[in-house]
């Protein structure tokens, strides 16, 4: 399964049934999980481990040295989970010591064409980031968010579960959890109800998000909102984290 004409070093661990195309160059701290993927030409450096039945296309380039200038040759990591595709030269980076050590990108996540995931990344799982999203340094991902084309995310900026970014945004701050924005720079626009819908959440969960998002983001009295906001938090899980998120963010939100 491995092509002939691939450069594996002996010291990486490969799985089975890992199908490796012809021209890739495998590293020798490099861990490829069973069932996976590697198209031709892809590079993948490590310390890197690779879960379960990934696909990785053609001219990626994954777990390289991290871009940053502090950075001195330390053996940090990259950490991916399963099931994820990588489309054509994608470029994820390990961490750093004055960051997480680590990259980390969950399970189930399509990451398309020319996206850029800068070191000490964490994404969840189920997230899809659109042809050249690029998030810099230290960026948090929830489960489930959207990144449209070309979005562009500053570093240290944390994205919420369900969240979904339109299409050339630049994010600054931090994206609330089911929140839909778009701009540049982000503005918040709404919830994501359509997103939401697909994925099960009640009409009535939908509704609460709705009014949170209104008093706490469009809202301009927001001592009084979260008062009132707070009747809803106790009977939808999904506002109190919703609240939880804007009262626990470090960069302020998008508005």
């Amino acid at each position: 399964m491995i092509d002939s004409r691939a450069v594996v070093d002996p010291a990486a661990r490969i799985g089975a049934d890992v199908t490796i195309g012809p021209f890739a160059v495998i590293g020798p701290d490099v861990e490829i999980g069973a069932g996976s993927w590697v198209g031709p030409h892809a590079v993948i450096n490590g310390p890197t481990t690779i879960g379960r039945d990934n696909r990785i296309y053609q001219f990626c380039s994954i777990g390289e040295a991290p871009q940053d200038l502090k950075y001195n040759g330390e053996p940090t990591r990259l950490r991916i989970g399963d099931r994820n595709t990588f489309r054509e030269y994608c470029t994820i980076n390990r961490g750093t010591i004055t960051g997480h050590g680590e990259t980390v990108i969950g399970n189930d996540n399509l990451i398309m064409a020319y996206v850029h995931v800068a070191h000490d990344c964490i994404v969840g799982d189920r997230t899809v980031f659109s042809n050249g999203a690029s998030l810099a340094g230290h960026v948090r991902v929830g489960d489930h968010a959207i990144l449209g084309g070309f979005t562009l995310v500053h570093q240290f900026s944390v994205i919420g579960a369900h969240a979904f970014t339109g299409m050339g945004t630049a994010l600054n701050r931090d994206l609330p959890p089911y929140t839909i924005a778009s701009g540049n720079y982000a503005r918040a626009i709404g919830i994501n109800k359509e997103g939401l819908k697909r994925r099960g959440f009640t009409p009535e969960a939908i509704r609460a998000l709705s009014q949170a998002f209104k008093l706490l983001v469009r809202g301009r009295d927001r001592n009084n909102a979260l008062l009132e906001v707070q009747v809803l938090a106790d009977e939808f899980p999904e506002v109190r984290s919703f609240v939880e998120f804007i009262e626990n963010s470090e960069r302020g939100v998008v508005r």
